[in-house]
C-alpha cells in the first residue's frame, strides 16, 4: 500500500510503499476513507522534531473496517469508523474518572521486539504517528482508538471529527465550560481555531472576537460564527479589544489555537479581571506573564484534544452536523489525492484554507 513517510524532520513527505500485518488480539485493520491536513503533523514537516525511525504521519482520519484481530468486540468488518489520536486504556485512573484525554495509554502499542505494524519494502519498521499513521491507504490500530459512526456520514467531513472539531468544539464546551452569554476571543483562526468559533456559537456567547494576522482568515471565522475580527498585525490586539468592547476590560474566555510564544501570552493579556485562557496550539520553550494579574483571579489552563469522551461526543458532534448546528462541509476547503499532500500543506498559510483533506479512491 502507499503511504506517506517522514524521514527527518525537518523534512518532506515521501510517498513510499510499505506493508500492514495482519491484526493481532483487540488489532483492527481498516481502509482508510480520508484523512485531514492537521497543523499538529506540520510541526514536524518546519520544525526540528525527534523521530523514533521512519514516520508515517496523520491522525485526524476516517475509513471501513476490513479485519480485527481476536478479542475484538467493538467493531466487525463493514463498519465505519473515525480514528482518534487519544485512545484510551479504559483501565488507569484518568480513563476511570471520565478523562480518557489524558489516558498514559498502556498496552495499547505493541510491545518491544514484536513485529511491527508497519513496514517500509525494505523490511524497516514504520513508525506509526500517535498510534494511527492515517496518511496511508490502510491502518493497523487497537480497538480502543476507534469510535463507531453512521455510514451516511461522508468520509471527507467524518475524518474532521477525529481531531480539529472536537479539540476546538470541545475546549470550549469540555475544558472552559464557557457560559451562555460570556465573551470570548478566539486567537489564531486556522482549522482549530474555526472549531472554537463554532463551539462559542454552540455555547451562546455573546461576542465573539476573531484575532488573527490574515485578513482572509478573519473573513472565514465570520462565516463561522465570530461576530468581530481583528488583524493584531495592524496595531496592539489588546487596545483594539479594549476599543471593540470597551468598559469590559477584556473578554471572559480566551482561546489560543497556534502554539506560539507571542499568542499564549497574548491569550492572557486580553482576558478581563476572572477571566480564562485556554491553550490549544502545540508549543515549545516557555512564555512569561504578569504574576499580578493572577491576584485579579485570572487563570491560565492547557487543553488536550478538547477534554472530550471520544466516543461519546463525536457521534453527538456528527449529529449536530446533521441537523445544521454545526458546519462540516464549509471546513473542507480542498480534497487532494495523497500524492499532492505536500503542496496540501503548502497551502495551509493562505487565508481561504480551513482544511485540506486527502481523500482515497
Amino acid at each position: 500500500m502507499k503511504a506517506a513517510v517522514l524521514f527527518e524532520s525537518p523534512g518532506k513527505l515521501e510517498i513510499e510503499d510499505i506493508t500492514i500485518d495482519n491484526p493481532g488480539p483487540r488489532e483492527v485493520r481498516l481502509r482508510v476513507g480520508a484523512t485531514g491536513l492537521c497543523h499538529s503533523d506540520l510541526h514536524y514537516l518546519e520544525r526540528e522534531y525527534p523521530l523514533a525511525g521512519p514516520t508515517v504521519l496523520g491522525h485526524e482520519g476516517a475509513g471501513v473496517v476490513e479485519a480485527v484481530g481476536s478479542d475484538v468486540t467493538y467493531v466487525k468488518p463493514g463498519d465505519h469508523v473515525i480514528s482518534y489520536p487519544t485512545a484510551f486504556c479504559g483501565q488507569c485512573e484518568w480513563c476511570l474518572s471520565g478523562r480518557p484525554t489524558l489516558c498514559l495509554q498502556e498496552g495499547l502499542a505493541r510491545a518491544d521486539g514484536d513485529k511491527s505494524r508497519l513496514s517500509l519494502a525494505n523490511g524497516d519498521p514504520a513508525i506509526q504517528f500517535v498510534g494511527l499513521a492515517t496518511f496511508a491507504e490502510e491502518m493497523l490500530v487497537h480497538e480502543n482508538a476507534l469510535v463507531k459512526i453512521n455510514p451516511d456520514i461522508p468520509m471527507d467531513r467524518a475524518a474532521l471529527v477525529g481531531c480539529g472539531v472536537p479539540t476546538g468544539v470541545g475546549a470550549v464546551i469540555r475544558t472552559a465550560k464557557v457560559p451562555e452569554g460570556a465573551t470570548v476571543a478566539v486567537i489564531g483562526c486556522g482549522g482549530v481555531g474555526l472549531n472554537v468559533i463554532q463551539g462559542a456559537v454552540l455555547a451562546g456567547a455573546s461576542r465573539i472576537v476573531a484575532i488573527d494576522i490574515n485578513d482572509g482568515k478573519l473573513e472565514t471565522a465570520k462565516q463561522f460564527g465570530a461576530t468581530d475580527g481583528i488583524n493584531n498585525s495592524s496595531g496592539d490586539a489588546v487596545e483594539q479589544l479594549h476599543e471593540l468592547i470597551p468598559g469590559a476590560g477584556g473578554v471572559d474566555y480566551s482561546f489560543e489555537a497556534l502554539g506560539l510564544k507571542q499568542t499564549y501570552e497574548l491569550a492572557f493579556n486580553v482576558l478581563r479581571r476572572g477571566g480564562t485562557a485556554t491553550a490549544i496550539g502545540v508549543a515549545s520553550g516557555t512564555f512569561e506573564l504578569p504574576a499580578a494579574a493572577f491576584l485579579q483571579e485570572r487563570r491560565f489552563q492547557g487543553s488536550i484534544m478538547g477534554s472530550v469522551q471520544f466516543r461519546k461526543d463525536l457521534p453527538y458532534l456528527l449529529d449536530l452536523y446533521t441537523r445544521g448546528r454545526l458546519k462540516l462541509d464549509e471546513l473542507v476547503s480542498n480534497r487532494i489525492p495523497l500524492s499532492q499532500i505536500n503542496e496540501g500543506y503548502a497551502a495551509i498559510g493562505g487565508g481561504s484554507i480551513a482544511r485540506s483533506v486527502v481523500v482515497f479512491d
